[in-house]
C-alpha cells in the first residue's frame, strides 16, 4: 500500500510538471488600407503664417490695412510716431557735421608734421563714432514704418492706432494661402497605413470644392488623451478660395486593388530561416504557435508590407517569438 501510494504521488507530480505555455505578444493582421473606407475630418490650415511687428517701442500712429486683406511685399502696413526718432536723427546729423570739420582741420596740421599721432588717430576714432550714431538713428527713424515682409493676406489685426507696440508684439499676422495644409487626427492604429505619398480628395462644403491632396507631412507627437496623431495635407490654392479654419472632409485611397489590400507587420516580426526563406510564427485557433512562411514587400517606417503568405484576421507574433517552436502553447 504504501509502493502505490508513493507511486501514484511521483504520477501526480510528473502531471503538475507540465510546461506553462510561453507570453508573447501578438498583432492581428489587417489590411494596411482599405480602399474608400478611411474618411476623416479636417481642418484648413495656412502654408505659413508671419507675426510682423515693430523692433522698438513707441505709439502707433496709424494701421493701412484690415483683416482678410491682401498685401504684397515691401507694402506699408503701419506707422509709429517717429518724433523721437526724427530728433535723434538731427543730433546724430550734427555730430557727423561736427567731427567731419574737425577731421578737416587736423588733416591739415597732421600732413604738415605739426600734429601727434596720438591726436590723428582721436580725431578719426570720433568720426567713426559719429558715422556709427548716424547709422543707427537713420536706421530707427527707418523701423517707425513697418513693411510686409512677404505677401499674402492680413490674418489678424492685434494692434491699432493710438495703442503702444513694444518691440517684437505682433502687429499683425500674414498668412500665406497660395497653398494650404488639411490638419487631420489619426489614430495611433491607422498611422502606418498612411505614407508620404498616399492618395487623398479633400472636399470643402463652404466653398463647394473637391481637389486631390498632395504630399503628406506626419507628425511624431501624439495627443495625450485622444492618442491621435496629426497629419497635415499639402492642397493647392490658386484662387484663394480656401481659408483657414474651414472644415474639410478627406478620404484616403489607394491607387489600385493590390495596394488596397497591403497587410503589414513590424519588422522584427519577419524571421530569416536557414536557407534564407522568411516566416513569421502565426498563432492558431488553439492557441498553438506555427512556422508560416512569408514574402515582403516595401518597408514602411518600421513596419514591412506582406505581399504572401498571411490572410486578414491571422494573429502574429510580435514580441517573444525567441522562445517558441513548431506546436508551442502561447498565451498573449
Amino acid at each position: 500500500m504504501l509502493l502505490l501510494v508513493i507511486f501514484a504521488s511521483c504520477s501526480e507530480n510528473k502531471k503538475s510538471g507540465t510546461k506553462a505555455p510561453t507570453r508573447v505578444k501578438t498583432e492581428v493582421l489587417s489590411p494596411a488600407l482599405e480602399n474608400g473606407s478611411q474618411n476623416y475630418v479636417g481642418i484648413v490650415e495656412e502654408r505659413e503664417a508671419t507675426a510682423v511687428s515693430f523692433t522698438g517701442m513707441g505709439v502707433v500712429r496709424r494701421v493701412l490695412v484690415s483683416e482678410g486683406q491682401a498685401v504684397g511685399r515691401g507694402q506699408l502696413i503701419a506707422e509709429m510716431d517717429n518724433t523721437q526718432a526724427r530728433n535723434m536723427l538731427s543730433g546724430a546729423e550734427a555730430q557727423m557735421a561736427q567731427a567731419n570739420d574737425a577731421l578737416a582741420r587736423y588733416k591739415m596740421l597732421h600732413d604738415a608734421g605739426s600734429l601727434p599721432e596720438v591726436q590723428w588717430v582721436e580725431i578719426q576714432s570720433k568720426v567713426a563714432q559719429a558715422k556709427s550714431q548716424l547709422a543707427i538713428a537713420k536706421k530707427n527713424l527707418a523701423d517707425c514704418r513697418l513693411v510686409a515682409p512677404v505677401s499674402g493676406i492680413i490674418g489678424k489685426k492685434n494692434v491699432g492706432a493710438g495703442e503702444t507696440a513694444m518691440p517684437s508684439q505682433a502687429v499683425v499676422t500674414i498668412l500665406d494661402i497660395s497653398s494650404v495644409k488639411v490638419k487631420v487626427a489619426i489614430p495611433e492604429t491607422e498611422m502606418n497605413a498612411i505614407t508620404p505619398s498616399t492618395p487623398s480628395v479633400v472636399s470643402v462644403e463652404a466653398v463647394q470644392e473637391r481637389m486631390p491632396g498632395g504630399r503628406i507631412e506626419k507628425g511624431v507627437l501624439a495627443d495625450a488623451l485622444t492618442h491621435t496623431y496629426d497629419v497635415r495635407i499639402n492642397v493647392k490654392n490658386p484662387n484663394r478660395k480656401l481659408l483657414p479654419g474651414m472644415v474639410a472632409n478627406v478620404r484616403f485611397t489607394a491607387t489600385t486593388t493590390s495596394q488596397a489590400n497591403q497587410q503589414s507587420l513590424p519588422v522584427t516580426a519577419v524571421q530569416k530561416s536557414a536557407d534564407g526563406s522568411l516566416f513569421v510564427w502565426t498563432v492558431s485557433k488553439d492557441s498553438t504557435a506555427h512556422r508560416t512562411r512569408v514574402t515582403i514587400g516595401e518597408t514602411q517606417g518600421n513596419r514591412v508590407v506582406i505581399t504572401d503568405g498571411l490572410q486578414a484576421g491571422q494573429r502574429v507574433v510580435t514580441e517573444g517569438y525567441q522562445k517558441l517552436s513548431e506546436g508551442t502553447k502561447v498565451v498573449y
